[in-house]
């Protein structure tokens, strides 16, 4: 009951890139005092669009959901948007998943009051189809897929997320400012799926931040180091939850310049730059 009072929200964000192209969908329900509303955001390279629905277009069943006729689930996405300014239709199907072993919040995930938590339903999955937006014809023949998603009252106030498939596997990696109890802590979580194999990086296994600013982060845990640093801006706005309300801007950048590296037993596994990265950086004490 408190935190219908205070504000909700929940939903899920999935990418789909080629060689070529990157869409991303992030279809949502949110909640601020009685008034419940949803939306389909869609990103692409050039540009973003933000379209709202009333709460009834809303519908849940298990891991699917629908907002007025666009479907969203495990078996792909079927997208018919038709708003001032944008028209997106077409259907993309997803092949096997690629879940992680257990929860990306580890026990974080039994503690009460988080304003935010993080869901992966998918590190990395082939994806088939088209998708016209505005006329412009996304097509995915075997592309790669990520499906990830979120729930709670607002999204961190500073933070900074990437995510990146590259041919032998996947990663993403979230450092935020992290409000519970009266008092403030960074918190982390990330993951490396390499060759079939997943090196997880979290606060809750003793996993900290070494580096931090101008674009780059660097985490440490054990034995185990991870990079990430953006290389250029060129981020679109988005719309975020605070207390339930999709009030706050935010910038993403879906497909932008970005360098990274991973190193266990001082050996360097994985290293390469691209072009392909997704970045959000809002971390506004650390730029």
């Amino acid at each position: 009951m408190g935190l219908r009072k205070r504000g909700w929200f929940y939903g899920w964000y999935f990418k789909c890139q080629s060689d070529t192209q990157t869409l991303a969908v992030i279809p949502a329900v949110h909640q601020t005092g009685r008034k419940k509303t949803c939306s389909v955001q869609i990103i692409t390279e050039e540009q973003s669009w933000t379209v709202p629905f009333p709460k009834e277009a809303f519908r849940q069943r298990g891991r699917s959901l629908s907002i007025g006729w666009n479907r969203f689930g495990k078996r792909g996405i079927r997208l018919a948007v038709c708003a001032p300014g944008l028209k997106a239709e077409g259907k993309l199907a997803f092949g096997d998943l690629f879940p992680l072993r257990y929860s990306i919040m580890g026990p974080f995930s039994l503690v009460p009051f988080l304003e935010c938590r993080h869901s992966i339903w998918s590190m990395k999955h082939r994806v088939w189809g088209n998708v016209s937006v505005n006329g412009e014809l996304f097509s995915f023949d075997g592309a790669e897929g990520y499906w990830e998603g979120d729930r709670g009252r607002s999204f961190p106030k500073e933070y900074i997320w990437t995510q990146c498939s590259f041919p032998e596997g996947a990663l993403m990696l979230s450092v935020a400012d992290i409000p519970i109890a009266g008092f403030h802590f960074q918190g982390l979580i990330g993951v490396v799926v390499l060759d079939g194999r997943e090196y997880r990086f979290a606060t809750y296994l003793g996993a900290k931040t070494s580096e931090i600013g101008d674009g780059k982060v660097k985490v440490l845990q054990g034995r185990m180091e991870l990079e990430a640093e953006l290389l250029e801006k060129t981020g679109k706005p988005l719309k975020a939850p605070t207390q339930g309300d999709m009030a706050r801007t935010i910038h993403e950048s879906a497909a932008c310049r970005a360098r990274y590296r991973f190193r266990k037993d001082n050996r360097t596994l994985l290293s390469f730059e691209t072009d392909r990265a997704s970045f959000e950086y809002e971390l506004s004490s650390y730029k």
